[in-house]
């Protein structure tokens, strides 16, 4: 392995000692080949997943036809133009009480939007996902969907292609980090194959499922998204997911109207994420068992759908016919409230559906109806109402998940319109300010975190790897020798660190002879007058001052030692420092909290003296 600065390395010990540490010999031994291996097995994952979100899809439109026009066919359609009256109440109620007994049978897991599960295995359950997820998640989303429910179709693939993951990291000899890139990869994957959007599944990746930023997990998860991407390509073709008139380059007054109409959707991206559990917590205090729960929302879907029949289903034709800017005020309406309505009610019930497309839809509704009042007040103001709807669906999704750049750049990739970049960045991080300050928790985070499940809000690098031993590390030789006695020992320690637990040992040469516990000493009873040389523990473990700090703690526990003395790389056989937790404790939090301190380097009251001063001494002259 390699010994240079700040890399990780084999556990030094004693070179005149055999000792065979079979734990750390079964570690990884090489960083490259584990992502090499790890990405060829994301890339043939990824491309399963993009076969199983066609099928997802075409499951979809079969149970549609099937529910809603009594037809065995997998064309596409929605259940807007059907013509069953009032019988279409029961469709999605139906459909719920299927899912319903799916769940209360299968597996509870199938119930909820995707991601926040896929989160919490992350979080909590060493990214290990029961296999049957995979077959059921999909089969429940398509009769949920299929039957009128108002998700989309990427939360549930999301999940099943991060159930796939799992399931190929728990047949696979890795660790539990490489599981979660296994698991992370495969819910992308999904996102990827279902929308084509490979850089903004990457981004989604990073913000909600890793907490984290390195080459190891980055390199597999980029490969499956592209692959999943491919398989877009190959399955639905070439087209942009949500096609729509090129929108002309922003001004600076539609900017800042951009901007603020972000702003605006940001609070009702923290309304609508707390009504979503205001609504759960209803569905919680009902007297009847938890499986009824998805046919009781499902009788809003179909209410809602008796009226406004185009906001049942997914729904993805909807949000294309928003980006033309040129719906009617009746169907903007039906598609920014109705739609929330019917939402919002069957997904607190604990069916199964996706948030992403919902959020589209309703964010985008709301963009362009905010646009047109906008237009109405100020005609001046300059602004495109296609894209106040792009920047509205954008910014519901950046203000309720907390995802800023996701929501950029995948608004960015399902319609490709360059000059749409300015106006997200502007509006998308308005909202994303506003929700920051109204909510604690996002649409996906705060369902688990009412477990009391903490999930990560910065992604900051490890600082005990940051640091190195010979930065905190305490420089003092040796003070005990190996013919000294027990008494001497324990009279030197008294006066001189009562605070310690393990003493660093020399020999007759000033070498490293090995550790003593002061435990011996005071727990058995021992000839004072004897020498300590009986008690030493000669398994020397030793850290150089170049080596991470995070590497010394590992040592620490793996070896259950409190003290690890530090040596030259050159000169082995001399201890010229020690490293204790105390130390690394106190680094840690100075470290840590070194950034958090509020400083004013430049006093511009002092400046202005020292500039009067000069002035002064310049007239005198």
């Amino acid at each position: 392995m390699q010994k240079s600065k700040g890399t990780r390395e084999p556990i030094p010990i004693a070179p005149s000692l055999s000792f065979n540490d079979k734990e750390f010999i079964d570690t990884p031994p090489s960083v490259s080949k584990r992502v090499l291996y790890l990405s060829v097995q994301a890339i043939f994952n990824a491309i399963i997943i993009g076969f199983i979100a066609k099928l997802l899809v075409e499951l979809i439109h079969l149970i549609t036809n099937l529910f809603f026009y009594g037809n065995f066919s997998f064309e596409e359609t929605t259940p807007a133009g059907n013509t069953l009256g009032l019988w279409v109440i029961a469709i999605p109620v139906i459909g719920g009480l299927i899912v319903g007994v799916m769940a209360r049978l299968g597996s509870t897991a199938i119930r909820g939007h995707g991601i926040p599960e896929a989160m919490e295995q992350v979080l909590t359950n060493e990214s290990k996902i029961k296999p049957i997820i995979t077959i059921l998640k999909p089969l429940s989303a398509a009769i949920s969907i299929g039957s009128g429910g108002p998700f989309g179709s990427e939360g549930p693939i999301i999940s099943t292609g991060g159930a796939l993951g799992s399931f190929a990291g728990q047949i696979m000899k890795i660790t539990p980090n490489e599981r979660k890139i296994m698991l992370t990869a495969g819910a992308t994957a999904g996102m990827a194959a279902i929308f084509g959007t490979p850089v903004a599944a990457v981004l989604l990746a990073v913000e909600l499922l890793l907490f984290e930023f390195s080459p190891r997990s980055i390199i597999p998860v980029a490969l499956a998204c592209a692959t999943g991407a491919a398989m877009h390509l190959l399955m639905f073709g070439q087209e942009p997911m949500f096609g729509m008139p090129d929108i002309p380059p922003p001004t600076y007054q539609a900017l800042m109207w951009y901007v603020t109409l972000g702003g605006i959707i940001g609070v009702l991206a923290a309304l609508i994420s707390k009504s979503i559990y205001l609504i759960e917590d209803w569905f919680e205090k009902l007297p009847i068992h938890w499986m009824w729960w998805p046919a009781i929302g499902a009788i809003a879907i179909g209410v809602v759908g008796y009226f406004a029949p185009y906001t049942m289903g997914v729904g993805y034709s909807n949000i294309s016919d928003l980006l033309t800017g040129n719906l009617p005020v009746q169907m903007i309406f039906g598609l920014g409230v109705l739609k929330f309505i019917s939402w919002s009610i069957s997904l607190g019930s604990g069916t199964s559906g996706g948030t992403l497309a919902p959020l589209f839809t309703i964010g985008g509704a709301i963009g362009l109806a905010l646009g047109m009042v906008i237009l109405y007040i100020f005609p001046e103001s300059d602004i495109n109402l296609p894209t106040c709807a792009l920047i509205g669906m954008a910014s519901m999704f950046a203000g309720s998940a907390r995802a800023l750049l996701t929501s950029i750049v995948f608004a960015f990739e399902v319609t490709m319109q360059p000059h749409g970049l300015l106006p997200l960045l502007g509006a998308c991080t308005s909202a994303y300010f506003v929700s920051f300050f109204l909510m604690k928790g996002t649409i996906m985070t705060e369902k688990i975190q009412r477990r009391g499940i903490l999930t990560p809000d910065a992604y900051e690098p490890d600082v005990l790897q940051q640091m190195h031993v010979g930065e905190v590390m305490e420089y003092m030789d040796p003070q005990i020798s190996l013919n000294q006695s027990i008494a001497d020992v324990k009279k030197w320690v008294a006066l001189k660190r009562p605070d310690r637990h393990v003493l660093i040992v020399k020999d007759n040469e000033g070498k490293l002879a090995g550790t003593l516990k002061l435990k011996d000493l005071r727990e058995n009873e021992l000839d004072e007058s004897a020498s300590i040389e009986a008690l030493i523990d000669k398994k020397i473990i030793y850290i150089y001052p170049e080596s991470q700090l995070s590497f010394a703690v590992e040592m620490m526990d793996r070896y259950r030692t409190d003290l690890i003395p530090v040596v030259n790389r050159d000169n082995k056989t001399k201890s010229i420092g020690l490293l204790t937790p105390t130390l690394v404790f106190a680094a840690y939090r100075k470290a840590r909290y070194a950034d958090q301190q509020l400083q004013r380097p430049i006093s511009l009251k002092r400046s202005g003296y020292k500039m009067l001063v000069k002035s002064k001494k310049g007239f005198k002259r």
